[in-house]
């Protein structure tokens, strides 16, 4: 019997002392909070930040845990951090078109991927934490 495997993901929801959520744009998913795979021999909270520092220039503080979201279809977890900034500046690369600090609610309508809106609301929201969501997108990463 094969062992099974999974992806495991960390994203920071980062909000700065102006009440502003950091998002980069991709060039496949559109608007979202920085994120992605956690590597071999990481946690999960230096994945999050090593993200957030390669996709937007900036260094975040983890605060702490919100919850997870399970595409179980993919076997692919998602964790999610909220974060602050503590340095940095703001840059594009090749998996970042662009980066920014926008309102929130200007943020929330930035971003149209799936269900990554819910994700950034789901960790705004402390009475809907710790969560974990399950669902199943086996069609479509």
């Amino acid at each position: 019997m094969n062992p099974p495997k999974h992806i495991v993901s960390a994203a920071a929801i980062v909000i700065n002392d102006k009440n502003e959520i950091l998002l980069i744009k991709g060039p496949r998913r559109g608007w979202e909070m920085p994120g992605g795979q956690v590597e071999e021999g990481e946690s999960l909270t230096d994945a999050a930040v090593r993200e957030t520092k390669e996709e937007s220039g900036i260094d975040i503080e983890i605060i702490k845990f919100c919850g997870i979201f399970q595409n179980v279809g993919n076997s692919i977890c998602n964790t999610l951090f909220l974060a602050k900034p503590i340095g940095g500046e703001l840059i594009q690369t090749s998996e970042s078109l662009e980066s920014g600090f926008f309102p929130i609610k200007e943020a929330l309508e930035k971003v149209k991927w799936k269900d990554f809106r819910q994700r950034i609301e789901y960790c705004l929201r402390p009475e809907t934490q710790p969560f974990c969501i399950e669902f199943n997108d086996k069609m479509n990463i």
